[in-house]
């Protein structure tokens, strides 16, 4: 069944960004908020254990913290994780999307972004908006994003963010900038960024095209969340597809993620059990 009505497509087009309702259960939710707290070694329930990891250091290889200023957290093949990614629901928005069913899910982060506040300054992360892609490429290619919600998240709260519709105004607004502009992060002049708030289970999907970010946390709870995409299977790439495979077999992330050098998940559970769907999902079983 179609997860995306006629007036969720309507938006989507004129927005470049819809909104999926109770994507997963709040059992789903509850158990990938726990596991977050789980693989960060901290009491959630208690406000200074949010603030027991330092933001990673990107110039140190050796830091080894879990967590990066923007709140990423480098966890990637939970049970928990693979739950969210496998849901019916979740594929179902986006096969619709994509208008076809053979998809692979990203293998992505889950985030944590706690409040800013004056004691830990190394938590003042402002926020940022940015590409994901690199917007030089002519043509730029179709794609999606996306982001689950595993808690209410207001506007304050260091959440989604971006320009609403600026996927259809990139073609003329290029036009006007210079041409040694950052292809990866837009010159804001003119622009007007929103902050998307949502509820827990909301599952947000954006156009790649859209220039987006996460916020600045002026509340007083963190931002809790997980990345969640998917694109066009390409079973027939041998190479992607046994990374993929090996990456969820091994309980570690892909070679082009940061990853956790505590290897956590590896040392404490072993791989996701996966559907039939998440099989498909992942690369282990094609969709012919």
């Amino acid at each position: 069944m179609d997860v995306l009505s006629d007036e969720d497509k309507a938006f989507w087009d004129e927005n470049g960004y819809v909104i999926v309702k109770d994507a997963v259960t709040q059992e789903n939710l509850d158990a990938m908020i726990q596991a977050i707290w789980d693989f960060l070694e901290v009491d959630g329930s208690d406000p200074e254990n949010w603030y027991r990891h330092a933001p990673r250091n990107r110039k140190d290889e050796n830091d080894p913290s879990p967590i990066s200023i923007a709140g990423m957290v480098e966890m990637y093949q939970h049970q928990a994780i693979w739950d969210n990614r496998q849901h019916p629901r979740v594929y179902g928005a986006f096969r619709d999307i994509w208008e076809r069913d053979d998809l692979w899910v990203t293998l992505d982060r889950t985030n944590m972004k706690p409040p800013t506040r004056p004691q830990n300054p190394e938590w003042d992360h402002p926020g940022m908006i940015h590409w994901d892609l690199d917007t030089s490429q002519d043509p730029i290619p179709f794609g999606v994003q996306g982001v689950l919600y595993l808690t209410d998240t207001a506007e304050d709260q260091g959440g989604f963010q971006c320009v609403p519709g600026f996927h259809s105004l990139f073609p003329e607004w290029v036009k006007t900038q210079p041409v040694d502009r950052n292809p990866r992060s837009p010159d804001l002049e003119g622009l007007t960024v929103e902050a998307i708030p949502g509820k827990a289970g909301d599952l947000l999907i954006w156009h790649h095209l859209l220039a987006h970010g996460n916020g600045h946390n002026r509340s007083d709870v963190p931002r809790l969340a997980q990345y969640i995409s998917m694109a066009p299977a390409r079973f027939q790439d041998e190479e992607t597809r046994e990374a993929r495979v090996s990456s969820w077999r091994e309980v570690r992330p892909e070679a082009r993620w940061p990853g956790d050098r505590r290897g956590w998940e590896a040392n404490h559970y072993g791989p996701a059990e996966l559907t039939s769907l998440g099989e498909k999902l992942l690369g282990v079983t094609s969709w012919n």
